[in-house]
């Protein structure tokens, strides 16, 4: 538990930027997160990708996501519990918190596939419930609906998605929170040395590594960073996933094509620390990776 405590925090109250956050600021957010009429067909939301109900983890499970004229993404889903904690948003790090991620999707032709800012600005200002809630939550402003408001909105939602999970009670002292095999497996976590790049509150999220730092990941199609700085050392380099929910959010990596946790957990071992783990090692930080679900969310681990 000290130990640990070195490595990693619990999870907060409350995530940064929250302090300006409004019960109807936060209720209007919830509400365009969930309305497809976001996108241009009125078929795509926020929530088909990054789904919270009936257990989902912020995420679809699927490798990729198909957008709202159908058409499959290039990068896996990330989870949007907690994400207001990362370092950046996005894969490679391109928006710097959640209001600029917000913004992206809506207008990405593959995914949302709205036009531009103004398009998205009439749609919404054509809605009469809309209309209330932004001059509501954005009072004294004019015009209140932008698309940095919609954006302001969503984030406010999204700064609500604490998932606590067992693993910060034992962060916080009760050594009866987590089980021996799942103890077992933080011990083996640390001592296999995941912690290089996976620690702090969200164990990982803000920090970026090179995939295949020892030995190369098969998939270089997807150059990361590289696709956004042109920098040669960006090559291959990611944002490193936060491993909270990781238990409910396979398929993992950037391309979606690890399909199971052990799966997950025994080439990243490979990728970035040149190990090659034992069966009983891969089993003991699963064990102890799946103590970061949400406590409301562990009864649909498989």
């Amino acid at each position: 538990m000290r130990r640990a405590n070195r490595f990693f925090s619990p999870l907060p109250d409350a995530m940064p930027g929250s302090e300006k956050d409004t019960s109807e600021r936060i209720a209007l957010g919830k509400k365009l997160y969930f309305d497809k009429r976001l996108s241009v067909n009125d078929t795509q939301s926020c929530a088909s990708c990054h789904i919270l109900d009936d257990g989902f983890a912020g995420v679809d499970n699927l490798p990729t996501s198909p957008g709202a004229k159908k058409q499959l993404g290039t990068r896996n889903s990330p989870t949007v519990l907690n994400a207001g904690w990362q370092d950046s948003q996005f894969w490679d790090g391109r928006a710097d918190d959640l209001v600029e991620q917000a913004k992206g999707p809506i207008l990405n032709p593959v995914e949302m596939g709205m036009p531009d800012e103004q398009t998205v600005e009439k749609k919404i200002r054509g809605i009469a419930e809309y209309q209330k809630a932004f001059s509501s939550a954005f009072s004294g402003e004019n015009p209140a609906i932008t698309y940095q408001n919609i954006a302001e909105a969503i984030a406010a939602f999204e700064r609500t998605l604490i998932t606590p999970a067992r693993f910060d009670d034992f962060l916080n002292g009760d050594a009866n929170a987590l089980s021996l095999a799942e103890q077992r497996g933080l011990n083996t976590f640390l001592k296999v040395d995941c912690k290089s790049c996976h620690d702090g509150k969200l164990i990982g999220g803000e920090t970026y590594e090179t995939l295949g730092k020892e030995n190369p990941y098969e998939n270089q199609d997807d150059q990361g960073m590289y696709l956004v700085t042109k920098d040669e050392e960006d090559r291959m380099v990611f944002k490193v996933a936060a491993l909270r929910n990781v238990a409910l959010t396979a398929p993992y990596f950037h391309d979606g094509k690890i399909e199971t946790l052990d799966q997950a957990v025994r080439k990243m071992a490979e990728l970035q620390l040149d190990e090659k783990l034992t069966d009983q090692q891969v089993s003991d930080i699963s064990h102890f990776l799946k103590a970061l679900t949400d406590k409301n969310r562990e009864q649909y681990i498989k």
